[in-house]
């Protein structure tokens, strides 16, 4: 590979540089709370919309989807297909719903009709758990990423960038708060929207803008895979059949129930432009996740999946690798910036997110019981915890370095909608629901999600597992959503009925103003 560092690196230091100035421009109106978690609530529908994509396509998307596409053909295709539908899922049944009932995180409108610190501690429990396993798999990117750009083939030296990439991250956050990673998505967002379409263009003018020419080309070059039917990565078996299912609901299902995305909806002023920024978000995701067939085939076609399988950072590598292939050391150079930008924002992003949930649900709730004397003192708290959540962040993401990045992501969409989306949509919609189902949903749902992962092929037992020379994979399913995801649906239930605690005046009050919007503005614990 032809790449050249010191290009690599000057592109991506005019990037940090860029995003640094806006981060303290930003910085210097972030006095409160409100500025610190949400903004401000300032940003418009549109900007919100584009900031949510930039949140949402990670480096599982740009790299891990087109890695999967080039080597897998249609099977990897359906990342796509499932991180796209699952938007509708988050447009028709929580994103204004959600506005409208919380202030700052998923723990307020959980603990909105319920007894205010276990659910708040159970709430934010979730999503320290599950920006964890979020950011494992942007880290594990950002690892391979340079590994490919620099020649860093020795673990150490990955090791070092991981750390680098954790420690710009968290002065994003310390410094800029939600208004200047909101920034620095919006930047990445277009960054990546452009740069993709401009390989994609590439791609399909080497085969006279002709679609069905580049699947052809990729299907010659696959020497006898079926790239363009599926199967090729979970048809072999009844289990990896399953697997796909696994897969296919978890994704689905799961960005409903992301806190970090959950969080931008409380950037926005009204609920009317939580609703048009989550329109904008589907345009651009959507558009994006077409330019990812065209990147995955065109890679298959051009690249080669041999290529891409044995070069630094394996599947990951497809996108810089036909960079380099079209453009050369520069386009190669700028494709790789952008990634590296991408992993940056959503690092930020995940970062700001647990750190707010922290502060707010359990240091101000639980801890001082909704009464915090010095009124800087749970933004200064959500600092130091941003602090600790990138160096945990950076030891993980060492530790996971070589996974497929999509697949890290899948397993976090999982453990998201087992532990979060039932909650959500128990509280949102059903009016006998309570305390002790919420307990049950949430610490339940965590629970047989992370033990199903744990004794999964997706930990041991097998080459491409994260412990390959271990081996205790007692559960056949390497995505677990398939069982953990009913069960917390189950549990939720349970716990309900076997409690007699039923508060319907709370449910009521929380009914009209998730549907209004009325007394949003003044939401606070209850």
């Amino acid at each position: 590979m032809n790449s050249n560092p010191v290009l690599n690196i000057g592109i991506f230091g005019l990037f940090v540089v860029v995003t640094l100035v806006v981060v303290f421009r930003a910085s210097r109106n972030t006095k409160t709370a409100s500025d610190y978690y949400a903004a401000g609530r300032a940003f418009t529908g549109p900007q919100n919309g584009i900031a949510i994509a930039g949140d949402y396509l990670s480096a599982a998307s740009f790299l891990g989807i087109a890695g999967a596409i080039a080597v897998y053909g249609y099977d990897g295709f359906m990342y796509s297909i499932g991180f796209l539908v699952a938007w509708l899922v988050a447009l028709l049944l929580v994103a204004e719903l959600l506005r409208n009932t919380g202030k700052y995180t998923m723990g307020d409108v959980l603990s909105f009709r319920m007894r205010q610190r276990p659910v708040r501690a159970a709430a934010a429990t979730s999503t320290l758990v599950v920006s964890f396993f979020y950011l494992l798999a942007q880290m594990a990117g950002a690892g391979g990423l340079v590994a490919l750009l620099l020649g860093i083939t020795n673990k150490a030296g990955q090791a070092a960038v991981i750390a680098v990439v954790g420690a710009l991250m968290i002065v994003y956050v310390l410094i800029g708060g939600m208004k200047g990673t909101t920034w620095v998505q919006i930047i990445k967002a277009i960054l990546l929207i452009v740069g993709a379409g401009v390989m994609t263009l590439w791609v399909l003018g080497k085969y006279g803008m002709n679609l069905s020419g580049l699947l052809g080309a990729a299907a010659d070059a696959s020497a006898g895979k079926d790239v363009l039917g599926p199967g090729l990565q979970y048809g072999a078996t009844g289990t990896s059949k399953l697997d796909f299912l696994s897969l296919g609901i978890a994704l689905v299902l799961g960005t409903a129930g992301l806190p970090h995305i959950l969080m931008r909806f409380y950037t926005v002023p009204t609920a009317k432009e939580a609703r048009r920024s989550v329109v904008w978000a589907i345009w651009l995701i959507g558009l994006f996740y077409l330019f990812t067939l065209v990147l995955g085939y065109g890679a298959n076609a051009l690249v080669g999946a041999g290529t891409i399988t044995s070069a630094p950072g394996g599947v990951n590598s497809a996108a810089p690798l036909l960079a380099e292939v079209l453009g050369g050391p520069v386009l190669l150079g700028f494709i790789s910036a952008v990634a590296f930008a991408t992993i940056l924002a959503v690092v930020a992003g995940l970062t700001i997110t647990a750190s707010a949930s922290f502060a707010h649900d359990i240091y101000a709730n639980v801890i001082k019981k909704g009464v915090v004397e010095d009124k800087d003192a749970e933004v200064r708290v959500a600092r130091r915890t941003a602090v600790v959540i990138g160096a945990v962040a950076i030891l993980g993401g060492i530790a996971a370095n070589g996974q497929n990045v999509a697949f890290l992501v899948a397993l976090a969409f999982a453990v998201a909608a087992s532990a979060n989306l039932p909650v959500i949509l128990y509280s949102l919609f059903w009016k006998r629901f309570n305390t002790s189902g919420a307990l049950w949903s949430i610490y339940g749902g965590l629970t047989i999600t992370i033990l199903l992962i744990l004794f999964s092929p997706a930990v041991s037992g097998k080459k491409t597992s994260m412990f390959p020379n271990a081996d205790f994979d007692l559960f056949p399913l390497s995505n677990p959503g398939l069982v953990s995801i009913p069960l917390s649906f189950l549990l939720g239930y349970l716990g309900t009925v076997l409690s007699k605690e039923h508060n319907a005046p709370k449910y009521a009050e929380m009914e009209v103003r998730a549907l209004t919007g009325i007394g949003a503005e003044k939401a606070t614990a209850h």
